[in-house]
Parts: structure tokens; C-alpha cells; sequence
């Protein structure tokens, strides 16, 4: 899974949050690496180095969200393939597209 994140005003981030990314200064010196814990003392010199906003690699989902989150797409699925009958033998080339399309959008990684 992909690392999501968010870019935050400096006033927003506190400490304990993770960099998304590699904090570079305007002449191109890492200050930061990628998943570095910001501690204050770290967000207090920020400004001093011309940084406004930081990249804040995003918490995780929780299980509610990434629920939801397949239900919407398994309605879309529906909708999208409403006029494919999955017991309908005979339509083979769309029960494997939609077999694809719902192993990628579901994250289950199973196509058969």
C-alpha cells in the first residue's frame, strides 16, 4: 500500500508526526529523511530554514473507513457491470474483466 500524504502549514503540525517525504532546504541539503519523527525542537528551527508547509505522511485508514470504502466500490462494480449476468456462461470476456477490475479496486489480488 502507498503512503499517503498531506501537506500541512508548519502551525498545524506538531510533534510525533511522520515526513512523507524528503525535507530538502532551498539549496537542496536534506534537512530531514523520509519518515523522520518531527520533535519541537525540529518544528522550531523550520522557519529559521524557509520551510511553511511540511509533508505529513497521513494515519492509516481504520477499519470502519476502509469498509466504506469497499462498499462504494462494490457499488460502483455493480453499476458499472449491471448489464453482465455473473451466472451467464456463455459472457466470459466480461465476467474476467469485471473478475480484474474487482481484484484491483477490492485489493484482494485474486483475478480468478
Amino acid at each position: 500500500m502507498a503512503v499517503t500524504h498531506q501537506h500541512l502549514p508548519l502551525e498545524q503540525v506538531l510533534p510525533g508526526m511522520i515526513l512523507s517525504d524528503v525535507l530538502l532546504d532551498a539549496h537542496g541539503q536534506v534537512l530531514l529523511p523520509q519518515g523522520a519523527v518531527l520533535t519541537e525542537n525540529m518544528l522550531a528551527l523550520m522557519p529559521r530554514h524557509g520551510i511553511a508547509m511540511l509533508p505529513i505522511q497521513a494515519p492509516p485508514p481504520s477499519p470502519e473507513e476502509i469498509a466504506a470504502q469497499q462498499a462504494a466500490h462494490r457499488e460502483r462494480l455493480d453499476y458499472l457491470f449491471r448489464k453482465n449476468d455473473r451466472d451467464d456462461a456463455t459472457d466470459v470476456t466480461t465476467t474476467v474483466l469485471r473478475n480484474y477490475v474487482s481484484a484491483y479496486r477490492l485489493g484482494t489480488g485474486d483475478a480468478a
